[in-house]
């Protein structure tokens, strides 16, 4: 007979542990010792989370069982109704069905019309770099990823319209703050904050209603205004909205944390640096561009993001609302309740990863591939059939920032202490990522061959 909800095994998280960033070791710690499902009490909520760590977790939750939670119920009592419903706060079937009309805008070709755009966006931020000397890696990297999200995702190229646009979404996301703000003063910025966010998008909106897809720019909200469902319906104004609301916080938010981390980890690993450096140098044309399809077969660089994925995850657990029982790890759950899926904690767990805590890209080169002992072991992305549809744009983004900066800039950490890396849901990077940046006089020819 299973357990009863009530009999899970209890971890008392202390505040100031998981605001030093301790959260994911805390949570595999108990998943080792106490089984994949446990319950943490939270402040002000009637009842405890309920944490399942580990791949068999995530597989039931994101695969095989994924009918008993509802995305929904589980993002958007956190997200709120600001932004609508999008692929993120969305349960099929009605996401299966938006989510076919959105696939196209994120096919290999459309990739390689989106990698000039995304190189513009990195070469125009990061000229300034070197005369600035110390910049927040962190904050520079938001900065790109919102610029190329506001690019790529919805056509946005005045630097003025992305500035306004990236102040609006910020004041939504970020904006309370404790020295002016009550909760009724900071509802009305948020609220007004909106209303202009909602107007822009929807001027733009329809504006590429207006215009032929062929005469359209190349960018995804082209691709989705002008899509159609097997009815031959379109999205409403709103739905396209919704979903744009989503993408381009999605879009930026957990690429911000994985771009800043990968220039980290490499400044912080000279030989590491030199690899990926002769890497990029090989695969870079003689123009001094580097291509999509070079791009994604950087398979030294690819294995350090990957690495940094799983270190320092952008998203550190997932919320599901259960909409049906279930029984998982001998214990009944009923419906109702909130589970957390521990994705970082998943990361962690030394029965998976060897030396967890430590950085390893190797671990995922051959023979030793930790990450396919174990299907959904690594699960920076998601993982089943609703896996991030933006994972490979999300990827080529990064190894773009990362072949721009290592081709024309040299970096050393400017503290002394390592950043702490915490947060509930996405990640968060307290104290930035400073960084002294210094010009490469040329861009040097460093083409030994990369161990892969």
């Amino acid at each position: 007979m299973p357990k009863t909800v009530e009999q899970l095994p209890v971890l008392e998280l202390p505040w100031d542990n998981v605001m030093a960033g301790e959260l994911p070791t805390m949570l595999a710690q108990m998943a080792t010792e106490q089984g994949p499902i446990f319950q943490v009490p939270v402040d002000d909520a009637d009842e405890a989370n309920i944490f399942m760590v580990g791949p068999e977790a995530n597989r039931f939750v994101l695969h095989t069982h994924r009918e008993h939670f509802s995305h929904d119920k589980g993002w958007t009592p956190i997200i709120g109704d600001d932004f609508g419903h999008g692929l993120l706060n969305m349960d099929d079937p009605e996401h299966a069905r938006h989510r076919k009309m959105w696939n196209p805008a994120f096919t290999s070709a459309c990739m390689e019309a989106y990698v000039p755009l995304m190189q513009a966006v990195i070469a125009d931020r990061a000229r300034r770099w070197p005369e600035r000397g110390v910049v927040d890696m962190q904050d520079e990297s938001r900065q790109i990823t919102f610029g190329v999200a506001a690019t790529v995702l919805a056509g946005f190229h005045s630097g003025v319209e992305v500035d306004r646009l990236r102040e609006l979404f910020y004041t939504m996301l970020h904006g309370f703050d404790e020295a002016r703000d009550n909760w009724d003063s900071y509802a009305a910025r948020a609220a007004a904050a909106r209303g202009e966010l909602v107007r822009t998008l929807l001027q733009l909106i329809a504006r590429r209603r207006a215009m032929p897809l062929a005469d359209s720019p190349r960018d995804v909200l082209s691709v989705i205004v002008h899509a159609r469902d097997e009815d031959g319906e379109p999205l409403t104004d709103v739905q396209v909205l919704a979903h744009l609301n989503i993408l381009l916080v999605a879009g930026h938010e957990t690429t911000t944390t994985l771009g800043g981390w990968v220039l980290y980890r490499l400044a912080t690993q000279p030989k590491l640096w030199q690899r990926v450096q002769a890497e990029v140098a090989r695969g870079t044309q003689e123009d001094g561009t580097i291509t999509a399809e070079t791009l994604r077969g950087l398979r030294l660089l690819d294995m350090v993001i990957r690495e940094t994925g799983r270190l320092n995850s952008p998203v550190i657990n997932v919320p599901r609302g259960v909409v049906s029982p279930f029984e998982f790890g001998g214990y009944q759950i009923p419906a109702g309740r909130q589970v957390r899926l521990g994705l970082a904690a998943s990361h962690r767990l030394p029965s998976v990863w060897r030396e967890p805590e430590r950085f390893d890209p190797e671990r995922f080169a051959p023979p030793r591939e930790e990450d396919k002992r174990q299907p959904y072991a690594l699960v920076t992305f998601g993982g089943g059939p609703r896996v991030c549809i933006g994972i490979n744009f999300a990827q080529i983004e990064v190894k773009a920032l990362v072949a721009h900066v290592i081709q024309h800039y040299d970096l050393a950490t400017a503290s002394d202490q390592m950043p702490i890396h915490t947060g509930w849901w996405t990640a968060e990077v307290p104290g930035g990522i400073p960084m002294r940046v210094t010009g490469r006089t040329t861009v040097g020819d460093e083409r030994e061959v990369a161990r892969p």
